[in-house]
């Protein structure tokens, strides 16, 4: 009797747990179902790596991420990005999960 008790409380409480979630329009599970972002950030280009096909940034807030200013590797939705580039260049772009990994979606030249 005192293990019923505490699965029988535990299996009341699920159901206002599943609603809860359902009322605040969570995504489930994991940041692949963010939505795209199209807000620039600036940055500096610090490392090209063809070989990993990664651009180190040294940027400032990326809001849609939640991620403040900071200098990081961020993968490339294109390969042609790292050529567009050198070390050094002062850029904007957007970076957005993809596939549950910080990417970067637009890329240019600062002006």
């Amino acid at each position: 009797m005192k293990t019923v008790l505490p699965l029988i409380a535990a299996l009341a409480i699920l159901p206002a747990a599943f609603a809860q979630a359902e009322t605040m329009k969570m995504p489930a599970g994991d940041m692949k179902a963010m939505p795209a972002s199209t807000e620039m950030t600036t940055g500096e280009i610090k490392k090209i790596d063809p070989a990993s096909g990664m651009l180190t940034i040294k940027h400032g807030p990326l809001k849609n991420l939640g991620m403040p200013g900071m200098t990081m590797a961020f993968g490339v939705k294109d390969p042609a990005m790292l050529k567009q580039v050198k070390v050094g260049d002062k850029v904007n772009f957007v970076a957005d999960m993809v596939n549950g990994a910080p990417t970067v979606t637009k890329l240019e030249q600062a002006k």
